[in-house]
């Protein structure tokens, strides 16, 4: 049975006599959208000849377009890589012109690089524009991929930011072959399945109709979290009377994985890098603090630079040639880890895992889909460290932040791995804390700051500080992250304490200014001493959002202002602070008379990474209540 024929026959041939009519319906159905796929359709193909696997998959898109943005979606691309082939490429806009829709076909198709990967990076991508797009514009788009590893199969997606009129997938199987599916995000939708036998293949039809669009919203979860879809997985095929497990389990994939890197770094260890090792390792109190000294190191030396192809994506290089030419991917910094471990007698092992962006679990998703990452997995009197050198300021103790929460894959051996589970960093390690000296000139408000910065907040200022050294950068930088009142805060002049340390605490020393802050009525003087930024911005969502909110890791603060009572003002009101804390985070405002002086102390601690719908809703509420508490002032009166 050919494919080709076979999708001719599915998807038909569509009509585009009808001008206005479908135009008009589906902006009346469709109002907020700016455009509605009225046909997708998909037919993977999975055959066997000789043992040997021959997979493809031929797809066709239809589009309607609503409004006049239509343009701004002109622009097309297609990625395809070594393990994916693209062929039959067609595409066509659908534009009316005296009545009736004339096609206009694309005939100008671009390859382009695509370097933002940090695994298997050779991706490239066949750009194209739809010519003449306009309200009312249709756009027809097919192609054929070829899949080249079996292990390789692409999810299909039941929805998408965009409604769905018709969606179908259909996959036609040898007989041979066992498939599994995984459902994602699959709850709740109207799914028409069948499943279909014949004298040699397996065929399989997904269909769903009328879909909503899912709207996107900032600081989402990665799409893959939220779209419904399936992942075909094969899990064996027959080969001359035998069952060959492909991706039946973990233990499948791994075995794959571990042919890719079992000969790595088999050829000796160049004499500068034996060297080099020996040095870092020198004097060094015990085994941990000499894995520290190689790994802040290759950290601080070692480029990351995301360049692959082919299997290349899935196999480090070695590193003698990493260390030569001083840059790499996250597998070649592991690979080099990996052997500087072992010049030192130190006991590695390479993990593959996959960032936050994949919802998957190793169990539920055996393939390759599961990772686009490796780090290096050290283990010390029982305590895991996961070793990601492309995370440049970050600590031996804190993984990067877009792998907290994942399974790692960790090899041990050819036979032998582990699944071990990367930590989410409690907020006190990632704190910012700030402590304060003010007072009042006039109504201008001055003091003296020192501000402490640990965790991730520290990190993330660092790339900042790095890319920006001049001295009106820095004070722009700071200006903006330890800013307070309001947006004429102003430091003028700083220090600067362990700046660039991997493992201590950034600490910034600063004298600041904000003019007219205060509010001088007759003999009272009006000052909210709620001066830092709140967390009330991060947390609060819209009453319709629909979606979760994810944060990029936990954090916590903790602010004290010791603030000077200007001489012949008393306190005439001091507001009486708040207390608030549920599952989801901790809040905390307390104000407190001593002598002729107001202690100020307001701390907060971020205590989950995701909120779903319901604990928005518990969030907002408690949020209304910050935003009205940090409206509260001082009230000085003179005496």
């Amino acid at each position: 049975m050919r494919i080709r024929t076979l999708i001719i026959l599915l998807l038909g041939y569509t009509s585009y006599s009808q001008i206005s009519t479908d135009y008009k319906k589906y902006k009346e159905q469709y109002p907020n959208s700016q455009s509605v796929r009225l046909n997708q359709e998909a037919v993977l193909n999975i055959g066997l000849d000789k043992g040997q696997f021959v997979i493809s998959q031929e797809s066709l898109e239809e589009d309607i377009f609503l409004y006049d943005s239509a343009k701004n979606d002109a622009k097309q691309s297609l990625s395809y890589s070594s393990f994916y082939e693209l062929e039959q490429i067609e595409a066509s806009s659908f534009v009316i012109r005296d009545n009736k829709y004339e096609e206009l076909k694309v005939s100008n198709f671009k390859d382009k690089d695509e370097l933002e990967g940090s695994f298997y990076d050779d991706v490239k991508s066949i750009n194209f524009i739809f010519p003449s797009l306009g309200p009312g514009a249709k756009t027809r788009l097919s192609y054929k991929q070829i899949i080249k590893n079996p292990r390789f199969l692409s999810a299909f997606y039941f929805g998408n930011f965009y409604p769905i009129k018709d969606n179908k997938f259909t996959i036609i199987s040898d007989n041979t072959v066992k498939l599994r599916f995984q459902e994602v995000n699959m709850d709740g939708l109207l799914v028409e399945f069948t499943e279909k036998k014949t004298r040699k293949h397996n065929i399989y039809t997904w269909q769903v109709k009328n879909i909503d669009e899912f709207k996107y919203e900032e600081k989402a979860p990665d799409y893959k979290s939220i779209l419904p879809h399936i992942i075909p997985i094969i899990v064996s095929y027959e080969s001359n009377g035998e069952t060959v497990n492909l991706l039946e389990d973990v233990s499948d994939l791994y075995r794959w994985y571990f042919s890719l890197v079992e000969n790595l770094n088999d050829e000796p260890a160049p004499k500068e890098l034996v060297q080099l090792v020996e040095n870092l390792t020198a004097n060094k109190k015990n085994e941990l603090e000499k894995v520290r000294a190689i790994y802040y190191w290759v950290q601080e030396n070692i480029k990351y630079i995301a360049f692959e192809y082919a299997l290349g994506g899935f196999v480090p290089r070695e590193a003698s040639e990493v260390f030569r030419k001083k840059y790499g991917d996250c597998k070649d910094n592991s690979s080099l880890l990996l052997k500087m471990l072992d010049i030192a007698n130190i006991k590695g092992n390479l993990a593959w895992i996959g960032t936050r962006s994949i919802p998957y679990s190793y169990k539920d998703v055996p393939t390759p889909s599961v990772d686009n990452h490796m780090i290096l997995h050290y283990e010390y009197q029982g305590k895991s460290y996961f070793l990601d050198a492309t995370g440049r300021f970050n600590a031996m103790e804190m993984p990067t932040s877009f792998i907290q929460g994942k399974e790692a894959l960790v090899s041990m051996g050819r036979d032998s791995f582990m699944i071990k589970k990367v930590p989410i960093i409690d907020p006190l390690k990632n704190i910012y804390r700030d402590y304060s000296i003010i007072e009042l000139e006039g109504n201008n408000l001055k003091g003296k700051s020192r501000s402490e910065l640990a965790g991730y907040g520290k990190i993330d200022l660092f790339y900042r500080l790095e890319k920006n050294n001049a001295k009106t950068k820095l004070l722009d930088i700071y200006n903006s992250g330890f800013q307070k009142g309001n947006n004429s805060f102003q430091i003028s002049n700083f220090t600067e304490t362990n700046k660039y340390s991997y493992d201590d605490n950034l600490i910034v020393e600063y004298d600041f200014s904000v003019p007219n802050y205060a509010k001088t009525l007759g003999d009272e003087i009006y000052i909210n001493l709620n001066l830092g930024k709140t967390i009330v911005s991060n947390l609060k969502t819209d009453d319709n959002r629909t979606v979760p909110l994810e944060h990029r890791y936990l954090d916590s603060g903790e602010y004290q202002y010791v603030f000077n009572i200007p001489e012949g003002y008393i306190v005439d009101y001091l507001p009486e602070g708040i207390t608030l804390s549920n599952e989801y985070f901790d809040y905390g405002i307390a104000y407190e008379l001593q002598s002729n002086q107001i202690i100020y102390k307001r701390n907060f601690r971020l205590n989950a990474l995701v909120f779903d719908s319901d604990a928005q809703k518990k969030v907002n509420q408690l949020a209304k209540k910050i935003e009205r508490q940090h409206k509260e002032v001082v009230v000085l009166k003179k005496h």
